[in-house]
């Protein structure tokens, strides 16, 4: 089978799962089928053969069969594996509603997706600074093993949101959510 059939033929293998679940990907071990020419740039855009993927609901539907083994992302129905490449992470939050205030915050995020899911020890947050530059990269957990990262717009949003905390004799900025702290940055002197 050729590149170019490949895709439609995963789409296929996806059986319909009643309600609105996602497939359970965790429960299938297919055998490894080699990769394929897909790849999903860090901006949270999906390409196929170098082509970018524009239609909404297959984008939505492949990313319901992804899942990250290792440091490996596959699509994965129940017949078979293909490896895909990530540039970054998977998905973009690219929305956040915000909950309450104080420790009884919450941070419900949505993703490029569609996906939603609610900061807090199930969903944790996560700031990775650039070495070189100490640009922030905050990420949020999606589901297993797979993460999204926070759009600039979104975290400047969650900027307005930090509070200092004392952690280990250090004062730190951060948010909660879900009734836990996620600390962001060392509060500046």
């Amino acid at each position: 089978m050729n590149q170019s059939d490949k895709a439609g033929d995963l789409l296929q293998q996806i059986p319909v799962t009643p309600g609105k679940g996602l497939p359970p990907v965790h429960l299938w071990n297919p055998p490894f089928c080699g990769d394929i020419d897909m790849r999903i740039a860090r901006d949270g855009s999906w390409f196929y053969m170098g082509t970018p993927i524009g239609r909404k609901p297959m984008v939505r539907l492949f990313s319901t069969i992804l899942r990250r083994d290792g440091d490996d992302y596959f699509l994965v129905t129940p017949v078979e594996k293909v490896g895909i490449r990530v540039d970054d992470v998977p998905f973009v939050a690219v929305e956040v509603e915000v909950e309450g205030a104080g420790e009884a915050q919450r941070l419900r995020f949505r993703t490029n997706v569609e996906d939603e899911v609610v900061a807090g020890s199930e969903h944790p947050l996560r700031v990775v600074l650039d070495a070189q530059t100490g640009e922030p990269a905050p990420y949020v957990h999606v589901r297993t093993n797979l993460e999204a990262l926070i759009h600039r717009n979104v975290f400047y949003q969650l900027v307005e949101l930090l509070v200092p905390r004392q952690i280990d004799g250090q004062l730190w900025l951060g948010l909660w959510s879900g009734g836990e702290f996620f600390p962001v940055a060392p509060q500046p002197e």
